[in-house]
């Protein structure tokens, strides 16, 4: 079953917050900077209610990963919780300054587009995962082999307030020898690296 920390019934989120705490305590072995959390599935219905289940189980995941060192972020989903004007709206409902956001680029470009995804999240981006698609399903391409325009996502997200880290997100195709993914990435980098630096 999903993790689903905002789950209508009780006990899945329970069970949901048991598994997102186990998770956080391989901070104590393996140390990792931050915690990526989904805030429902794709059938959530945005309200009242997802508002103040997102609240509480972002108030609790908070205080225990402070003391482990891990920030919470909360990405972006094609989800109607998880849309970027709805994640603003619990991080300043729940007055959250210590948790951002992971903006996945991939998620943005089949809502309302990655423009209009910085710029309600500009200010709360900490983290990015990578990833293209053609605007008709979530295709975790390479980027440049769809149609996002990276010069305009890559130049927002440096211009954010606190520069994030970016993360390829690709999906994987059975049989591709190393060497094939390294081209790959290497010609994805080669394209990120080549667009226009934000000033």
């Amino acid at each position: 079953p999903a993790v689903n920390v905002i789950h209508p019934e009780k006990s899945h989120r329970i069970d949901a917050m048991d598994e997102t705490k186990r998770a956080l305590e391989v901070a104590e072995l393996l140390p990792f900077r931050f915690l990526i959390l989904h805030l429902g599935e794709r059938e959530d219905p945005w309200g009242p209610r997802a508002l103040e289940n997102s609240i509480s189980a972002l108030e609790h995941l908070r205080a225990f990963a402070s003391p482990l060192g891990v920030k919470v972020l909360v990405e972006n989903l094609q989800g109607d919780v998880a849309r970027p004007a709805h994640l603003v709206e619990i991080l300043t409902a729940g007055h959250f300054r210590d948790i951002g956001v992971c903006l996945d680029v991939g998620h943005a470009h089949l809502g309302d587009g990655v423009p209009a995804a910085l710029t309600d999240l500009h200010a709360y981006v900490r983290s990015s995962h990578l990833h293209d698609n053609k605007g008709d399903k979530d295709a975790h391409l390479w980027p440049g082999d769809g149609t996002i325009g990276w010069e305009e996502t890559l130049s927002g997200l440096q211009s954010a307030p606190q520069t994030p880290a970016g993360v390829l997100e690709i999906h994987y195709a059975l049989g591709e020898s190393v060497e094939v993914v390294g081209e790959k990435a290497k010609r994805a980098f080669d394209r990120m690296d080549a667009a226009p630096k934000a000033k």
